[in-house]
């Protein structure tokens, strides 16, 4: 059940042709930040075993610990005090920072990107109406110099 459930959510988050690249990366970084989690939990709770004073001594806490680190909450209720056991830990602290630092930055384009594209079509649409504002003074000074030289009135106008 979990695999295809990985498997489906590493699809969802890295797959769609065209799909920008910082989403993409952020995808990807979200996805490396799961297993990093999953295993560093794992991880901690082997290296841990059978050490005085050790409190990441199930996987469920280690779990609960590895989401505290990665997102450098850190309530302290949980921390390895083994060497490998903080090896583990600056892991997955360095991945979790990297993660969040990528996904902001990924959001943060999003919201320029959709803001330009929202000023291009405001200014195009200016422009447009610009153009055609241009044309019926055109047509408008074509119809006074027609008066003026002494044709008349447009016969199309009537």
């Amino acid at each position: 059940m979990l695999p295809g459930f990985l498997t489906r959510a590493v699809e969802l988050l890295l797959g769609k042709e065209g799909r920008s690249l910082h989403l993409k990366a952020a995808g990807g970084a979200t996805a490396v930040l799961g297993v990093v989690m999953l295993l560093g939990s794992w991880a901690v709770v082997v290296a841990e075993h059978g050490a005085r004073g050790a409190n990441l001594t199930t996987y469920p806490k280690a779990l609960w610990w590895s989401i505290e680190t990665a997102t450098t909450v850190g309530y302290g209720d949980f921390y390895p005090v083994t060497l490998w056991g903080r090896v583990v830990g600056s892991v997955v602290m360095v991945v979790g920072i990297t993660t969040y630092g990528l996904v902001t930055a990924a959001l943060a384009t999003w919201f320029v990107g959709r803001e330009q594209r929202r000023r291009h079509h405001l200014a195009h649409g200016a422009e447009e109406l610009g153009e055609e504002a241009v044309r019926a003074l055109h047509e408008r000074f074509d119809r006074l110099e027609r008066m003026v030289a002494g044709k008349g009135e447009d016969p199309g106008r009537r």
